[in-house]
């Protein structure tokens, strides 16, 4: 999928809303606002909330929005940044990482997740 810039696609809250009503997701005012920044400032947003109330399908929303892809990351209780950010399928990352030299390899392909 190809990429957007953030110029193209957040030029205000209301344009971030249609986009992401175009991918099936309607968003109220706060939410299209804390998106909008988020692409335009180039940060991070973390989304909260009880299971079922939207925050996968906003990732989702946005990321097509993007033209990215989606790297989902289940948080639960006990989970901390170490976990969240390194400890991944870290053996198979490395053995990938020394085969690199004869292929190009994405260490956050699906299949170290």
């Amino acid at each position: 999928m190809p990429k957007r810039s953030a110029e193209t696609v957040a030029t205000s809250p209301e344009a971030v809303a249609s986009h992401l009503a175009a991918s099936h997701y309607l968003a109220d005012e706060s939410l299209a606002t804390a998106v909008f920044l988020a692409i335009r400032l180039g940060k991070p947003l973390l989304l909260e909330g009880a299971p079922g109330v939207g925050k996968t399908e906003a990732a989702k929303a946005t990321a097509e929005l993007l033209g990215r892809d989606l790297v989902r990351l289940q948080c639960y209780e006990g989970i901390d940044a170490a976990h969240a950010l390194y400890e991944w399928n870290y053996q198979r990352q490395l053995l990938a990482i020394r085969h690199a030299g004869e292929h190009e390899v994405d260490i956050y392909d699906d299949r170290f997740l």
